[in-house]
């Protein structure tokens, strides 16, 4: 583990950026930044756009170390160059940001009012590659639709299991057992997961560090037994549907929370800004965030 990747993440003031959107959602991603699908003629055109969508945020000025602590990247993201660099070793070597990898396949289909984790065959390879492009961890994502006790068992049992994986390997995983933000039941489906989590870091031994990626509670400061749990490095925040401007004022009621959003830090950016006014409404949305993450 790179001990200096570690002391930011741990102790740094900022928050993670997400830009590691998948072949599901690269389609809206690049829709909501201004280019339709009549601007690529092929998935890997659209790979191509994404890619530098990614590459005009990391570069921009306004995307610095003293606000982005780490940026979570997409594998074919990771496997790619900023100006002659990996995008991983650009991040760390140029701009002073940690990187992440994204690893998991998806969603498995709904059980239990919760959708698990598609397998992964690829790990072994996946985290190795990681570890070759100087990755510090890695994040793994599912759902939780309703409080059912047999879903969110299932759903926190299987990241712990696989996080002990990313462990071995030398890797911090965020662990991330998203919580619609839909879901009816939403604050019974928290006091479930987080009596979960809780169980799963207690049987965790003192070499065994995790991050934990949430939905924002709907009881502010709900997570601050996860917030202060040894075994825990950071818990970051997901936007998850949720406006910047409402998951940044939830974000800001959460102490020692941090944001790690996606689409809410890409909201306003578009292919169509000069480089000028795109730097500028991205220098204003890490700006918000950053605040909102360091309250």
């Amino acid at each position: 583990m790179n001990q200096a990747q570690f002391e930011q993440i741990k102790s740094g003031n900022g928050f993670i950026g997400a830009l590691d959107q998948s072949g599901g959602s690269t389609a809206k991603a690049l829709g909501l930044y201004g280019v339709t699908d009549s601007a690529y003629s092929s998935e890997a055109e659209m790979f191509d756009l994404i890619h530098a969508m990614r590459s005009r945020i990391i570069k921009s000025a306004s995307f610095t170390s003293d606000r982005v602590i780490g940026v979570i990247l997409f594998e074919m993201t990771m496997n790619r160059t900023i100006d002659g660099l990996g995008t991983a070793e650009f991040l760390w070597q140029k701009k002073n940001i940690v990187p992440f990898l994204k690893i998991d396949n998806g969603l498995a289909d709904e059980v239990n009012d919760a959708q698990v984790m598609k397998p992964i065959p690829e790990l072994s390879a996946r985290l190795a590659a990681a570890n070759s492009h100087g990755v510090f961890g890695t994040k793994m994502r599912s759902v939780i639709k309703r409080a059912n006790s047999e879903g969110v068992s299932a759903v926190v049992k299987q990241q712990f299991e696989i996080g002990k994986e990313i462990i071995a390997a030398g890797l911090v995983p965020i662990i991330e057992p998203e919580v619609d933000i839909n879901c009816p039941e939403k604050a019974a489906a928290e006091v479930l997961l987080e009596k979960a989590i809780l169980a799963e870091l207690d049987s965790l031994n003192a070499d065994q560090n995790v991050m934990l990626k949430l939905t924002l509670p709907d009881h502010a400061n709900f997570y601050s037994k996860l917030v202060a749990h040894p075994r825990v490095i950071k818990v970051v925040a997901l936007s998850g549907g949720y406006s910047r401007e409402k998951a940044n004022k939830m974000l800001s009621e959460n102490a020692g929370v941090i944001a790690s959003f996606s689409r809410a830090l890409a909201e306003g950016l578009s292919a169509q800004q000069s480089d000028v006014d795109f730097d500028k409404v991205l220098d204003v949305t890490v700006q918000e965030i950053y605040e909102a993450s360091i309250k």
